[in-house]
């Protein structure tokens, strides 16, 4: 059997995931299964490097033909933890640029936790 990997959704991103309707949440479970059986090793178009955080290692999760972006990181843990997500559609570079700085806090916070490793 191999490798599943731990894939974390933050209480925020749970939230916002059901309220998703039934389409869109079904693409967005199907890349966070993609992300359970290929840990690190996923790539684009499912997952891309995020520019911009102080986290060099912060990326995102791209579900298929969608505007939907998760971004996430890996923990010491190496659990998948994601940690906002959002439509970035018509307003791409603005979306980053206020998105990015609040999955850095909610990593730093996840860190000073005891869920941190």
């Amino acid at each position: 059997m191999s490798k599943r990997w731990d894939v974390i959704l933050l209480d925020e991103v749970e939230q916002w995931f059901f309220t998703l309707d039934r389409d869109t949440m079904a693409t967005v479970a199907g890349a966070i299964d993609l992300l359970e059986l290929e840990g690190p090793t996923l790539g684009r178009p499912v997952v891309d490097k995020v520019n911009g955080s102080r986290f060099h290692n912060m990326k995102e999760l791209r579900p298929a033909g969608t505007s939907i972006r998760v971004l996430f990181i890996f923990d010491p843990a190496r659990q998948a933890i994601l940690l906002l997500g959002g439509d970035k559609a018509g307003d791409s570079k603005r979306w980053y640029d206020r998105n990015i700085p609040i999955a850095d806090a909610r990593f730093e916070s996840w860190l000073a936790t005891e869920h941190g490793g």
